[in-house]
C-alpha cells in the first residue's frame, strides 16, 4: 500500500497507542472523583497538559480539550461571537478555510453577524492591506487558517498577528490543524488556536482549542465539571495522554521532518510537472506536506479510484468537503474552471519514502495516459 492522504488523517503511531492503552488499563478512575483513583487520574491529566503546554509555549490553563478541530473551530467562533456580541457583529475570514469554519460562519451569519472575506494575492496568501481595510469598529473576530488543507497555502500568521495587536478588541483565531506538528509558529500573539490529534499520528476523537486565559467563551457544551469550564464532560484521560505523546513525538524532529518532506515534494514536482495535461496548483508559498495538481479533462474521483486499484491512496478535495467536484479553492487560486474540476491532492509525511513516490509516479504516468486517451 502507498498512502498519500496524510492531510485527511494519519495512521496511529504505535507508541501513541501504547500510551492510550496503558492509561485505559491503569488509570480507571474518573479524574473528577475525589477518591485516590480519581486523584491519580487527575495527576496524570495535569502532567500531560503540562507537557503539551511546554511543547507549544502556552499555559496549561489555556488548553481546552475537544473532540477534534471541528469542535475547536465551532467553539472558538461561536464562543467568541456569543460572548462578545455587544462589541459588534463583524467577522473577517478567507476564501480558503475548512468547512468546519464555513459551517459556523454561515450559522452566525443567520444569527445576524456580518462576514467579510479578505483578498488574497496571486499566491493565495492573505493580503495584509486588504485585511487592514476590512477592519471596522464593530469587528470582533478574524479567523484565518495557517495552512489551507487542500492546496497547502501557508499564510503569514505571525505578520497578521502583529497587525491585529493594534486592535485589542479583535480576537484572532487560527485553525492550525495542518501546521501544528509540521512546523513551528509563535503562538504568543494569537488568541485562539485549533488542532486535531489524528493529523499528527494520534488518535481520532481528541483535539484542542488553545485560548488565551484572559478570554471568556460561551461554551457549546454546558453541565458537569471537566478540565475547564469552557467544555463540560468527563475528561477523556486516555485520549489526552495520547495527544501529549503524539505531540512530543512529532516535535522531537520537527525541523528534520520538514526538510525531508520538502525534498520529497520537490522530487514529486520535478517528475510529474512535465506530464502532458498535468498542472501543479500548489506553489512555492505552500506547505511541502501538500501537493495539489490537476489532470485536465479527468474527473478527480476517476483518477482516485484508478490509483486505488494499484493500492495507492490520494484524495480529491478535503475529506470533510462536500461532494461538489469543483474545487472552490483551486478556482480562487488559478481562476481556471478546468483545473478546479480536475484537481487532486497528494499529501506527504515524514513516513513517506522515496521508493513509494517512485512507484506512485510510474503508475500515475500510466494512469494519466490511459485516462486522457479515453476522452
Amino acid at each position: 500500500m502507498i498512502y498519500l492522504d496524510y492531510s485527511a488523517t494519519t495512521p496511529v503511531d504505535e507508541r501513541v497507542l501504547d500510551s492510550f492503552n496503558k492509561a485505559c488499563l491503569e488509570f480507571i478512575g474518573n479524574p473528577n472523583s475525589i477518591h485516590s483513583l480519581g486523584s491519580k487520574s487527575n495527576e496524570l491529566i495535569k502532567a500531560a497538559t503540562k507537557q503539551i503546554s511546554d511543547i507549544l509555549g502556552v499555559k496549561p490553563s489555556e488548553i481546552i480539550y475537544t473532540s477534534g478541530a471541528s469542535e475547536s473551530n465551532n467553539t472558538a467562533l461561536k464562543g467568541i461571537c456569543y460572548k462578545y456580541k455587544n462589541r459588534g457583529k463583524h467577522i473577517i475570514t478567507t476564501k480558503y478555510e475548512h468547512s468546519s469554519i464555513y459551517g459556523p460562519i454561515s450559522y452566525l451569519q443567520n444569527e445576524g453577524f456580518e462576514i467579510d472575506f479578505v483578498e488574497n494575492d496571486e499566491k493565495g496568501l492573505v493580503d495584509i492591506e486588504s485585511l487592514k481595510n476590512l477592519i471596522r469598529d464593530d469587528t470582533i473576530l478574524v479567523s484565518i487558517t495557517s495552512v489551507n488543507s487542500e492546496i497547502g497555502i501557508m499564510n503569514p500568521i505571525e505578520d497578521i498577528a502583529n497587525v491585529l495587536k493594534n486592535y485589542p478588541k479583535i480576537f484572532f483565531h487560527v485553525d492550525m490543524t495542518q501546521s501544528i506538528g509540521k512546523y513551528k509558529i509563535d503562538l504568543s500573539n494569537i488568541d485562539l488556536v485549533s488542532m486535531s490529534a489524528h493529523k499528527i499520528f494520534g488518535l481520532k476523537g481528541i483535539g484542542m482549542l488553545i485560548k488565551k486565559e484572559n478570554i471568556v467563551l460561551e461554551p457549546l457544551i454546558h453541565g458537569g465539571k471537566s478540565t475547564t469550564i469552557f467544555r463540560s464532560g468527563t475528561p477523556a484521560l486516555p485520549l489526552i495522554v495520547s495527544l501529549a505523546k503524539a505531540l512530543r513525538l512529532v516535535y522531537e524532529k520537527i525541523e528534520e521532518n520538514y526538510k525531508y518532506v520538502e525534498s520529497l515534494n520537490k522530487y514529486l514536482v520535478d517528475n510529474i510537472s512535465c506530464i502532458d495535461n498535468v498542472y501543479i496548483n500548489s506553489n512555492d508559498k505552500c506547505s511541502p506536506y501538500i501537493l495539489n495538481l490537476s489532470v485536465i479533462g479527468v474527473k478527480p474521483e476517476t483518477m482516485l479510484h484508478l490509483l486505488e486499484q494499484s493500492d495507492i491512496y490520494i484524495s480529491t478535495q478535503t475529506a470533510c468537503s462536500s461532494n461538489n467536484s469543483l474545487s472552490k479553492a483551486v478556482l480562487y487560486l488559478t481562476n481556471n474552471e478546468d483545473r478546479a474540476k480536475s484537481s487532486i491532492r497528494i499529501s506527504l509525511s515524514y513516513k513517506t519514502t522515496k521508493q513509494e513516490l517512485e512507484k506512485f509516479i510510474s503508475i500515475f504516468k500510466e494512469s494519466v495516459k490511459r485516462l486522457t486517451n479515453l476522452r
